[in-house]
């Protein structure tokens, strides 16, 4: 935003049209026991171009996949980013929008909605997709809400290879409410499926992701079979780009498919604004949080798009709503949207493609190294579990000292995996990367400090 400067002759001027004597009276509403008495610790001011050179070097600091080579994942995908998406998306008739209540006003904005809808159902498999959430985290929150809703059963079983961040804000949601998340255990990096029927008997939804945390390409339609045969309601948290290759959650009997559109258009950007995404079958649609963009006709049969079957009061009843979320994230699925449709079907399978290939020459390459070894031997699509001899913090330091981005830690979250690193690989890797990595890797385990 550009700076405005206000003069005191500016600031007299405001004062006395809304009849103030100065600055101070807009504060008398606050109690002077909770004001600050005294000025700000601040540093003196600078000048415009002393201030833009600060910024310059504080910024530079910072390490980005421009600046490093990355390996990293997790739930964070460094892709390429179409030049149109940045053309497009920031023109001002995107970015100066606002809610689109008023159909009449907001047709572009509800039909660029509606085409996020429609390649989201595309992808997943599904009937009906909403307008889209914060991130995949609170899409997952808001699909297991709809679960309960429709059962009356309050257990969720989750499994072990759901994103450790993902499980975390599902337990943060429903902490008050009386839901039991019961954890799926893993066997070599896919969910443990045997007696699975019998286990969710109680449970009013089986919640996986595939590819999961691991990287592994869960069987879909075994855990749906399993699901279903119990009366629970499954869930499965995706991957978009892994469906241009794998069967669609739909296809394999899922009721509601989320995840985050982030590797289609948007930067990693340290964790956000990013663009989650929830479909379900027709049957959910009424319980669907959010809003819903729909195709219709004017009084002269002109095609238009309208907000439809929600009610914005439906979310903002507190514990009575159906959700607690009715904003969406139009910008960020709009900069999806482009990049769906810039890639094609072609094109998605295309990056799916090399994703998956060059993750598989990463692990050929990294697992030859002396000391280095995969855990698991469950199929992976673009990311993949090592364990090294040296502790992943330690490694992730000297990589970074040699210009890579490393691996995700995963000890925290699983303290079973000892000096166990995530990889992930996309299409942006390219073969000289892999080998600069290997000889990094194998410098940094070797390295005495």
């Amino acid at each position: 935003m550009d700076y405005i400067q206000n003069s005191p002759d500016d600031a007299a001027a405001m004062l006395k049209a809304v009849g103030a004597k100065s600055v101070d009276d807009f504060f008398q509403s606050i109690p002077k026991q909770i004001r600050l008495n005294r000025p700000l610790n601040l540093p003196p001011g600078m000048t415009e171009q002393q201030l833009l050179a600060h910024m310059a070097e504080l910024a530079a600091r910072n390490r980005t996949t421009e600046s490093c080579t990355s390996f990293l994942g997790g739930g964070a995908y460094s892709h390429f980013i179409p030049s149109l998406v940045e053309q497009v998306a920031g023109r001002g008739e995107w970015v100066t929008s606002y809610t689109p209540y008023q159909a009449e006003a907001s047709q572009g904005t509800l039909q660029s909605i509606f085409e996020y809808q429609t390649m989201i159902c595309e992808l997943t498999g599904l009937d009906v997709a909403n307008a889209s959430h914060y991130d995949g985290s609170t899409a997952l929150a808001e699909a297991v809400a709809m679960a309960l809703d429709h059962s009356d059963r309050n257990r969720i079983l989750v499994s072990a290879g759901v994103n450790p961040q993902y499980r975390e804000v599902l337990r943060t949601m429903f902490r008050q409410l009386g839901v039991e998340f019961v954890e799926l255990s893993t066997f070599e990096g896919a969910t443990t499926t045997s007696g699975l029927t019998e286990f969710a008997a109680a449970a009013a939804a089986v919640v996986v992701q595939s590819p999961n945390y691991f990287g592994v390409v869960e069987d879909l339609a075994e855990i749906s079979k399993a699901a279903k045969a119990a009366g629970a309601r499954t869930i499965a948290s995706v991957n978009p780009v892994s469906l241009g290759l794998l069967e669609p959650p739909g296809a394999c009997g899922f009721d509601v498919a989320v995840g985050d559109a982030q590797p289609f258009g948007i930067e990693t950007s340290y964790g956000g604004p990013w663009c989650g995404f929830i479909a379900a079958r027709l049957e959910l649609i009424r319980k669907m949080p959010g809003r819903l963009v729909g195709q219709t006709v004017d009084d002269k049969g002109r095609r238009g798009f309208c907000l439809t079957l929600q009610a914005r009061e439906q979310h903002i009843r507190r514990e009575k709503a159906s959700s607690n979320i009715c904003t969406n994230q139009a910008l960020m699925a709009l900069r999806a949207t482009i990049t769906m449709s810039t890639l094609g079907r072609e094109g998605l399978r295309r990056m799916a493609t090399l994703s998956l290939q060059r993750a598989h020459e990463l692990h050929d390459a990294v697992t030859s190294l002396p000391g280095v070894s995969r855990p698991h031997r469950a199929p992976f699509f673009h990311e993949f579990v090592i364990q090294t001899p040296v502790d992943p913090a330690l490694l992730n330091e000297r990589l970074l000292e040699r210009g890579f981005l490393g691996g995700v830690d995963l000890h925290q979250s699983y303290p079973d995996l000892r000096n166990g690193v995530l990889l992930c690989a996309t299409e942006r890797t390219s073969k000289a990367d892999i080998e600069r990595f290997r000889a990094a890797l194998a410098e940094s385990l070797k390295d005495p400090r």
